[in-house]
């Protein structure tokens, strides 16, 4: 299996708290259009023979493209890459691009996976988020999704706001489980260097929430999404079953992958490859030849670790017999003597072969993974 993601790194208005490679679209798109389809050709066997079971269009704003350009781009992946006929296609879309035509014309296009940045329903938080929807907007988009015949729908939701309660945290929640969706994607509010929030934080003009603040309102979605029948199957990630996104459970698998696009990642198992983060160098080097990406070779401790990193996320968690065969009994010893303390506070468990981290674990997942990362040699 592989995946292949798409990184579209045009927005109509820039949120101040991503910190994703994107920038304001232009007028003219159709020289970017031609240099990822130009670059699809370039890397059209970096996957080998694996088959494409799942494509995302990520950004940035996705939505910003035409239904053509749209098509444009996946039949070109089509034609360069063997695709699966039950492939999974995601594409994320702004709540102010949806609209009945636009949503059946993505139906036409094979997508059957809807990824709609909600981030709240109340406009304060939109308004200091940067948003350029607002709540109304948010409703009606939602429903015209649903209507519209895709099953496989998912809401991105961010919390830890400053001056969101969690009492509206709540009802935040359960507004959004009043709809059918089938996933939810839930994130904390991080302050990224070089974001307006960042910048503002320096400054002294903006301010975190508290730790055991985070704590209640991780609590909270916790309860309200499993009360809703969804299962945590991630930190960030709840799905129905069945309705688990399987292009990023594949990257927490560490099942290969190609990333194409400005700033877009590829790894292959043994090496990870990362696009120039800036637009026109990114076009300049595709279309003249020049190299356009970094790359990084994966020792054995680097493997290890972000099998640590990813794994741990999930309910899959650390699957023993894997680390024993792949690492050898260095890499499954680590594991284990380190893993009692942890199982004796009642933050991991041992489930037959398989290292998970509970509930309570999950709140201070970052550093029990950062306790298990293997040291580099000196």
């Amino acid at each position: 299996m592989a995946g292949i993601y798409i990184h579209i790194p045009f927005c109509k208005k820039l949120c101040f708290y991503c910190d994703f490679y994107r920038v304001i679209t232009p007028e003219d798109t159709s020289v970017f259009i031609d240099t990822l389809l130009k670059e699809a050709s370039l890397r059209k066997d970096y996957l080998g023979t694996e088959p494409v079971t799942t494509i995302y269009l990520g950004g940035g704003t996705p939505s910003v493209f035409s239904i053509k350009d749209l098509s444009t781009i996946l039949n070109k992946i089509y034609k360069d890459f063997e695709v699966t006929k039950s492939c999974e296609i995601t594409i994320e879309l702004n709540p102010d691009d949806v609209n009945p035509a636009y949503l059946s014309g993505l139906k036409d296009l094979g997508i059957n996976r809807i990824s709609l940045g909600i981030q709240s329903w109340r406009d304060v938080d939109l308004k200091m988020l940067n948003r350029r929807h607002d709540s109304a907007r948010a409703v009606t988009a939602l429903k015209d999704t649903l209507k519209s015949g895709f099953e496989n729908v998912t809401i991105d939701l961010i919390y830890g706001i400053p001056g969101m309660s969690i009492k509206e945290w709540a009802s935040n929640l359960e507004f959004s489980f009043s709809f059918d969706i089938k996933h939810l994607s839930a994130y904390h509010l991080t302050i990224e260097k070089g974001t307006v929030f960042g910048k503002m934080l320096e400054k002294g003009l903006f301010t975190e929430i508290d730790e055991e603040e985070s704590t209640s309102l991780f609590n909270m979605l916790i309860e309200k999404s499993e009360d809703a029948g969804l299962i945590h199957y991630e930190i960030s990630n709840f799905g129905k079953p069945g309705y688990f996104s399987i292009h990023n459970s594949n990257y927490w698998k560490q099942i290969i992958y190609l990333g194409l696009g400005p700033s877009a990642h590829s790894f292959n198992g043994y090496s990870r490859q990362w696009n120039i983060s800036n637009l026109k160098s990114y076009i300049k080097a595709v279309n003249t030849g020049k190299q356009y990406f970094e790359s990084e070779e994966l020792d054995i401790k680097t493997r290890f670790n972000e099998y640590i990193m990813t794994s741990l996320r999930t309910m899959w968690g650390i699957d023993l017999e894997y680390v024993e065969k792949t690492f050898e009994k260095e890499g499954y010893d680590y594991i284990v003597n380190l893993s009692g303390k942890f199982r004796d506070y009642g933050l991991m468990k041992l489930d037959k072969k398989t290292l998970v981290l509970t509930n309570q674990g999950k709140m201070i997942s970052d550093n029990i993974i950062s306790e298990f990362m293997m040291p580099g040699d000196e």
